[in-house]
């Protein structure tokens, strides 16, 4: 597998899926390796929640729908609970375009998988997730993204970035795009360490849970425009 164990201690792992097979499969992936432990598993969001916040987990998989509670009602209650503050969240879906997913990210998700994702992706996207970044590198979900937010944006919700400095509105622009922290630093000609640390204040000012949610409100606020209409303020 990917070196999951370089994040550090045993990553706990909630899988929440009405699925019982879908389950199953993920399980036994999971439990084969020894730096992750699955606490449990439910069959509904209710069930997932209540599990969530009794488990606290490193890392929730969730179903996007699932009867009882959806996979983004329950993302929304784990991200508005202060004792669950630690749990990321990663949104599992059959569809690359399904309208809901982006919801999932607006609520609070870390990112999202497909169902029939590889093995070794599924992996790798743990230990993503486990060392704080989201799941926005693929192709797939600038597309979603692109497609979803294509709407005006909602200035009337979305966060004031008049707090961020000039650097910190380009990097949340280009973190937007799907770049990685080496690949903002390439562009502005910076050191990793240097992208890292604009991100981060950025995300402390906006109040962002984590660069997922950074990505979403840089669409929102109109810093970002979808489907290549190039019209960023930075």
């Amino acid at each position: 597998m990917t070196d999951v164990g370089a994040v550090g201690d045993v990553i706990r792992v909630a899988l929440v899926d009405d699925q019982a097979l879908m389950r199953a499969g993920f399980r036994a992936l999971l439990d084969a390796e020894d730096c992750i432990e699955v606490v449990g598993e439910a069959g509904d969001g209710e069930r997932g929640l209540e599990l969530i916040r009794a488990q606290v987990p490193d890392i929730a998989l969730i179903d996007v729908q699932m009867p009882v509670m959806t996979g983004i009602e329950a993302t929304r209650h784990i991200a508005a609970d202060p004792a669950l503050a630690a749990v990321r969240v990663v949104i599992l879906t059959n569809y690359g375009h399904d309208e809901y997913v982006f919801e999932a990210l607006r609520a609070g998700a870390s990112g999202f998988l497909l169902k029939d994702t590889e093995p070794a992706d599924l992996l790798q996207a743990i230990e993503v997730v486990a060392r704080g970044e989201a799941l926005l590198s693929p192709a797939v979900t600038r597309t979603l993204i692109g497609e979803f937010v294509s709407r005006p944006p909602d200035r009337a919700t979305a966060p004031g970035l008049e707090g961020l400095t000039r650097r910190e509105r380009e990097v949340t622009a280009l973190a937007a795009r799907g770049l990685t922290n080496e690949e903002i630093a390439e562009h502005m000609v910076i050191s990793p360490f240097t992208a890292k640390t604009h991100i981060s204040r950025a995300m402390t000012k906006l109040g962002a849970r984590d660069r997922a949610q950074l990505v979403v409100f840089a669409y929102e606020s109109g810093l970002v425009a979808p489907r290549g209409s190039d019209t960023s303020v930075c």
